[in-house]
């Protein structure tokens, strides 16, 4: 499988690979092919009369975010251009806010909802691969001028990522991410805690590695050493949990939240989920429940859109990682981006080039060269730590 360069994607036909492996790619490409052609099935049924109602409950369960297109669309010459036709870049945004139901239970709403989790997902042209890039909450950065809730505008100030959520919402975190990267996002979904919960739950549970127990009275978390699987409300503290898990730094965070998204992405695919209609429909309200998304996906039909051309795609290529960054040099609490490192990795996501990750350690250098280029031969494409959704943490 090749890049429109020629530059290998993953293995084929005479890499190497065993029978055993390719047979498994096949078998889950089977089953995303299964599962859209149920997804589809659904649409079908929905539009001939038969089902409209179930068709007609999960679109309304989506959340259309209304303000934030009209509010993009009063920038839209500042924002960048798309360079790519058909790749797409989705923001997801997981928002800590005390409000809605459920939601209360993990602190006081001080009205000032930040966001948790920024992660930016490109969806190559091809559809061969994902690649989601998480955002420290605390990485350094210039916010514009936003549209705050009671109507005013704020200032253009320098400081946290997810100060930008609280001034003036998705759409002035979007207009901050494509600022820092010059990349276009073309949707955004946002979450929150309790719709992250249901979607756990909905699946089952997801099965997770610890190499130590887990005893995290703020998290409310308590968990053995060896393979757990989490239900919703152990998830929620597994991917926020800073104190009693790693170093109880951001990153490391960011990467136990990247681990559990991959975990995530190989339960949906298999026929436990799509190929059982009593178990998809559970999934597909809770899914839709907790979103609030862009216009354009706001609908059962705007998603399917999305994510028909996915189905092929091996988990091998589904890959996470980290900006590149260090600790702010005014503040070791605050973080700022690695340069050159993380404009190589922006340039190569605004021109839906591959992105190359790499498990490594702490002491590897995010973004280094790898291979040898020669004087007139072509340049080495950079590596970045991070892992796939295929990757196992732990035997």
């Amino acid at each position: 499988m090749t890049d429109t360069a020629g530059e290998p994607l993953g293995p084929g036909p005479g890499s190497g690979a065993s029978a055993t492996g390719d047979g498994l790619i096949r078998r889950r490409r089977r089953r995303w092919a299964q599962g859209s052609a149920l997804g589809a099935a659904v649409l079908v049924a929905a539009a001939s009369g038969a089902g409209w109602g179930v068709y007609a409950k999960l679109s309304a369960n989506i959340t259309a975010d209304d303000a934030a297109a009209a509010e993009l669309a009063r920038y839209e010459r500042e924002r960048p251009t798309a360079l790519v036709r058909d790749a797409q870049n989705i923001l997801l945004i997981g928002s800590d806010t005390r409000a809605g139901d459920g939601n209360g239970k993990y602190g006081r709403d001080l009205g000032s909802e930040r966001s948790d989790t920024t992660i930016l997902l490109h969806l190559a042209a091809d559809r061969r691969s994902a690649t989601a890039v998480s955002l420290p909450r605390d990485l350094m950065v210039d916010i514009p001028g936003c549209r705050q809730e009671d109507g005013t505008r704020s200032d253009p100030v320098f400081a946290m990522l997810n100060h930008a959520y609280q001034v003036g919402g998705s759409a002035c975190t979007i207009r901050t991410v494509e600022k820092l990267t010059g990349i276009r996002v073309d949707h955004h979904m946002v979450v929150d805690f309790s719709g992250f919960k249901e979607m756990v739950d909905a699946v089952d549970g997801v099965e997770v590695c610890l190499k130590e127990p887990v005893d995290d009275k703020a998290a409310r978390l308590r968990l053995p050493a060896g393979k757990v699987t989490l239900d919703g409300e152990q998830a929620l503290g597994f991917v926020r949990a800073r104190k009693s898990l790693g170093d109880g730094s951001d990153t490391e965070r960011m990467e136990r939240q990247q681990r559990f998204l991959g975990a995530l992405v190989n339960k949906v695919q298999s026929n436990d989920v799509l190929l059982n209609p009593v178990k998809l429909y559970p999934v597909l309200d809770a899914a839709t429940s907790s979103l609030t998304t862009d216009p354009d996906l706001a609908s059962l039909r705007g998603l399917y859109q999305l994510v028909r051309g996915l189905r092929d795609l091996p988990a091998e290529h589904v890959q996470f990682l980290t900006v590149p960054r260090e600790s702010y040099v005014y503040d070791a609490n605050r973080d700022q981006l690695v340069e050159p490192e993380a404009e190589k990795l922006f340039a190569r996501l605004r021109a839906d080039q591959p992105v190359v990750v790499t498990q490594g350690n702490s002491r590897d250098v995010p973004g280094r060269d790898t291979g040898s280029g020669g004087p007139n031969g072509p340049s080495p494409a950079p590596t970045f730590r991070g892992n796939t959704a295929a990757e196992q943490t732990c035997e």
